[in-house]
């Protein structure tokens, strides 16, 4: 691996004293996944404090370890790098990274979509350069940055994934980014018991355009209401490349027809007025739109659209992300890693248009999405409609958010509900049967994820093995 941090040029970066000349391959902040080569940042928390392992990060080989002091069991002559404050340090070192990179960045956020959007970029710029992007969901005030330290010289493209709960945190993640391309995936109820109103979540998305470069593009989606506000906010910060994606006739990037088969797409589009067909490797409706936000983006950042277009063909979803399973005859979704009002109809299209077997049902194993606030109840009902349209035979639910669904739904489509996930897992092994396709979704702190586990690794059953057709 080449070199990506001197220990001259960190101290540089961060303002703090070196001690010896080491130089780093990577950067970690956690010494489960230290490797040989890296600097370790010993960043601290209210419940947590790396500093504790920095002998362990030392041990494993750790090329040096980035402190605000040093640490009782560690030698005097230690490679260390001494800051006042870790967190600042590697706020710095990620805007150093990212100053003298010469490589094209795209960075996206958005209310859903953000990772496997994220993802759908990586696989999509690959043919075309050196790329990377943040690694599984790193896109906080912390995750930020690291993504910018490990990112590579010999760059040509960066994906960079930006996250935010609360107003006020996505612009300054912006202003360490950079991004040449901001993208937007669409504006939803998520997380919206934090603000006030959905308007209120746009404008904290809009937060994105603060570190935009100057000629830099916006990727929007034409079809969310919530586009004009984005686009004025774009348009009040001077910036002219806006592009939409979406079926409205005036999106840049613009949906022509698609053919939305178990699990796959074929999709026909316009990308800058150049039509193109392809297809994309991930089933639903919500993955032929994120596809166009995909090929707009990498149009905006100089890419070559048909080379992006035939990656799409190879995407696969992500583990907790719509990855699909064959388990005792089971085709399982699993999507287990988060929710919201959005995504949760996304997931049940998907389920809607799956495949069944000799006598297989739909079933529908659903966790509580939360952050909703006052809207919980209403929003959590209204997942009924979209159940019954997708022909779903069984709806199981987790949680007591969940309760509201199952007091609205029609009395042969209720499973059972319990309290937690871990109650689910038992119960749901019991009742699936060879030839059911079967959807496991929640929010993350609904601990769906326990049910996939429960249904993998069931004595039971044959091994398991991911679809990937």
């Amino acid at each position: 691996m080449s070199v990506l941090w001197t220990a001259a040029e960190a101290a540089a970066a961060t303002g703090g004293h070196a001690g010896g000349d080491w130089s780093a391959e990577g950067v970690s902040i956690d010494t489960r996944t230290v490797a040989p080569g890296d600097l370790f940042i010993a960043l601290q928390g209210p419940n947590f404090d790396g500093h504790l392992f920095v002998a362990d990060a030392l041990a494993r080989g750790a090329a040096a370890a980035l402190v605000s002091r040093v640490p009782d069991n560690v030698a005097e002559n230690a490679p260390l790098l001494l800051t006042g404050d870790t967190l600042e340090a590697l706020t710095a070192l990620g805007a150093a990274a990212r100053l003298r990179s010469a490589a094209t960045f795209i960075g996206v956020t958005g209310s859903v979509g953000k990772t496997g959007i994220k993802e759908a970029l990586r696989q999509a710029l690959e043919p075309l350069g050196p790329v990377m992007a943040s690694a599984g969901s790193l896109n906080n005030h912390w995750g930020v940055p690291l993504t910018l330290a490990r990112m590579p010289r010999d760059l040509a493209f960066g994906v960079v994934e930006m996250g935010m709960n609360h107003a006020g945190e996505l612009g300054p993640l912006s202003r360490i980014a950079r991004p040449d391309v901001a993208l937007i995936t669409t504006i939803e109820p998520a997380h919206i018991g934090n603000f006030a109103s959905v308007e209120e979540i746009a404008d904290a998305k809009a937060e994105i355009f603060e570190g935009l470069e100057d000629g830099g593009a916006v990727i929007l989606n034409r079809d969310n209401p919530y586009f004009p506000r984005l686009a004025k906010a774009a348009s009040r910060r001077g910036i002219d490349r806006i592009i939409g994606f979406g079926v409205d006739e005036a999106a840049e990037a613009r949906l022509l027809d698609c053919r939305l088969l178990p699990s796959s797409s074929a999709v026909t589009a316009s990308i800058l007025g150049e039509e193109i067909t392809y297809s994309v490797g991930i089933p639903g409706e919500h993955w032929v739109l994120n596809s166009l936000a995909v090929l707009a983006a990498v149009a905006a950042a100089g890419g070559d659209i048909l080379e992006a277009a035939r990656a799409l063909g190879r995407l696969q979803a992500l583990a907790g992300r719509g990855r699909r399973h064959l388990v005792r005859g089971i085709t399982l979704f699993d999507e287990s890693y988060n929710a919201s009002p959005a995504s949760m109809r996304a997931a049940i299209g998907v389920l809607g248009a799956a495949n069944l077997g000799s006598g297989g049902r739909r079933i529908a194993v659903l966790g509580a999405m939360l952050e909703l606030g006052a809207e919980s109840a209403r929003l959590h009902a209204e997942l009924s409609e979209p159940l019954q349209e997708a022909d779903v035979d069984l709806v199981f639910t987790v949680g007591p958010e969940m309760e509201a669904l199952q007091a609205v739904l029609p009395e042969t489509m209720r499973g059972a509900h319990t309290a937690t996930a871990a109650e689910m897992a038992a119960l749901l092994p019991k009742i699936l049967r060879s030839g059911d396709a079967v959807t496991v979704k929640g929010s993350n702190g609904s601990r769906m994820a326990v049910i996939v586990e429960q249904l993998l690794s069931d004595p039971d059953a044959p091994a398991s093995r991911v679809l990937l057709d």
